[in-house]
Parts: C-alpha cells; structure tokens; sequence
C-alpha cells in the first residue's frame, strides 16, 4: 500500500474516532451536597462511595460526581443546592444530616434526591412517609437524634453523685428544640438540673466550656448536630483542658481523645445512601424506595481520658459499649 493511501487510511480511523467518542453516552451526574468539607467528611464520603460501587457505580468510571461543601456554614445550603440544580444533575445526594435534606428538598421538585440525616423525616417535613415516600425523595435516616436523652442517662450513670448538667446545643439546627425537649424530659426524671449552653460556631466553643465551671456543672452532654461531630478535635481538646467529662453522637469524639460518644452508625446509613443513589440511576423510583431507617446505635468510651479526668465507668458501661478505647 503506498504511504498516501496508509495516511488515508489512518486519518479516516482518527475521524471515526473522534466521531464515536463525541457520540458516545456522557457519564450521569450525581450532586453531592454536604454541609462539610472534605477533611473532615472523609470517612463519611468513603462509606458512600462503597454504597455506589456495590450498585454498580464507580466515580470516574461510569459515574460523575459534582461536590459542594457548605464547609461548616449552615446557611451556604440554599445556593449551593440550587447550583446543583442548574448543572441539572442526575441525581442530588443530600447527606450529613436535617439541614442538608430541607436545603436539597427547597431547591427541586424535579430532580430525585436522596438524604442522610439523623431524625425523624417525616416530623422534620422532609417526607410524608417512610413506607411510600410521595415525591422526589427517599433516603435513610439513623437514631442519633432520638438518643440524645440516652446521652444524658449515660453521664448521670457515669457520674451518679453529679447533680447539674450542661446541655450544649446548635440554635441553628432544625431540630434543636425537640432534642432540647426530650432532654429535659429526661432530667426531671433523673432528678438532675439542666443548663442550656449554645454554640452555632467554633469560636463559641471555649465560651461553652469556661460556662461549665461556675454553672457547677458535672457533665456536658452535646446534642446531635452535624457541626459538632465534625469539630471532635478541638472539643475533646477543650474538654480535656476543662477536666470536663463529655459525651457527643459522634464515635470521632473518643478517637480524638474524648471520653464517650453515643449515636447512630455513621458508616451504615452513608453507605446506604450510596446504594440508593446507585439504584435511582438505574432507574428506579423514589416513590418506590421506603426511607431506611439504620437502628443500630453505638457506644464508645475512652478509658485513658477517663483516667485523665479522674472518672470510673462503672461495669455496666463498660459491657455495653461497641468500643473501649484504652
């Protein structure tokens, strides 16, 4: 073959390849809206991602996944979820609690969304029903709200002598009044004070604490809250600076050096987020997908931290946590 029909030859398989590639399906989308960075949401964002796999969908591969990050700041949600909504995604995965789900939901009607939150959906208006979700969202949602009462059960079990307790809450959060009532709820049958402390913001954090001391407080019980789980570090520092013993949902609490922690499992409700998102992109429905519910709850306890702030668990405790750290 001469050397110009060779060049023909291969300039027309160039063409021909171009011409398939340009043809060729786009990878569908998927709207990743976190009320985090990605630091801190790391394990969370893993547990997702195997969620995705196990349905079939691997980010690069045949999926594409646009984040956006509220980096801790609540009020970010609207506009971030609402850009997502004008990339016209295939799909929004509004995980990392209530404020992301109600941002998502008041963004679109059209485009499916699936959520992982703790709290009940259906009183925080994000479905009308956990069985047959009606519209475009379905999701999973675990206990970590409805056990913040079994938080403040723990200290008064850890520190029976204690007669005044400190709540810390996040005014911000959707469902920061009901948590605040089920823990009153909850000290008028122990027989114990409460004193409400707020902090919406890091800065705020060494206030809470330098409060604890003159209020007599024995214990500081964190609500569930996403900003606070994701700020363990710097609260288990202040804690331990403070001689404070502290109990919060998250089981980062303890890894950074808390004394206890006591909510839902994380890595369960993420993970199965990211099967639903998978399952809605092969096609299915929401109204088809009954929002899950992850029961299962964990405690974990920080022996060494105990040993700092000069506390005992009793046996009880110690048999009934998931994991003692030593």
């Amino acid at each position: 073959m001469r050397r110009r029909d060779v060049l023909g030859v291969l300039g027309g398989a160039a063409v021909w390849t171009r011409r398939a590639h340009a043809q060729s399906p786009a990878l569908p989308v998927v709207g990743y809206l976190s009320p985090e960075s990605p630091g801190p949401f790391a394990s969370r964002l893993k547990a997702f991602q195997e969620g995705l796999a196990e349905s079939g969908y691997v980010e690069g591969r045949n999926v594409t996944i646009e984040y956006r990050w509220a980096e801790g700041e609540y009020g970010r949600l609207p506009a971030l979820a609402a850009d997502l909504v004008g990339r016209n995604v295939a799909v929004i995965a509004a995980t990392g609690g209530a404020p992301v789900a109600l941002a998502a939901k008041a963004a679109t009607k059209a485009i499916t969304i699936v959520f992982e939150m703790g709290g009940d959906p259906v009183a925080l208006g994000v479905v009308d029903s956990l069985s047959h979700p009606v519209g475009n969202l379905t999701g999973v949602s675990s206990l970590s709200v409805e056990v913040s009462r079994k938080r403040l059960e723990f200290m008064r079990e850890l520190l029976p002598n204690a007669s005044v307790f400190a709540v810390a809450v996040n005014p911000t959060s959707p469902t920061a009044n009901s948590q605040l009532s089920s823990l009153h709820m909850a000290a008028e049958t122990l027989g114990v004070k409460l004193h409400v402390l707020q902090a919406s913001t890091e800065q705020e954090f060494p206030a809470v604490f330098a409060a604890l001391a003159p209020l007599g407080a024995g214990g500081l019980v964190f609500t569930s809250d996403p900003y606070f789980a994701f700020r363990s570090q710097p609260l288990a520092e202040l804690a331990v600076r403070h001689s404070m013993p502290a109990i919060t949902q998250s089981r980062d609490f303890p890894n950074a050096g808390g004394l206890m922690s006591y909510g839902g499992d994380f890595t369960q409700s993420h993970r199965r987020a990211g099967l639903y998102v998978g399952r809605i992109l092969r096609g299915e429905k929401p109204s088809d997908l009954p929002v899950q519910m992850v029961t299962k709850v964990e405690l974990f306890v920080n022996l060494k931290t105990a040993g700092l702030l000069g506390v005992t668990f009793p046996p009880s405790l110690i048999s009934s946590a998931d994991m003692v750290i030593e």
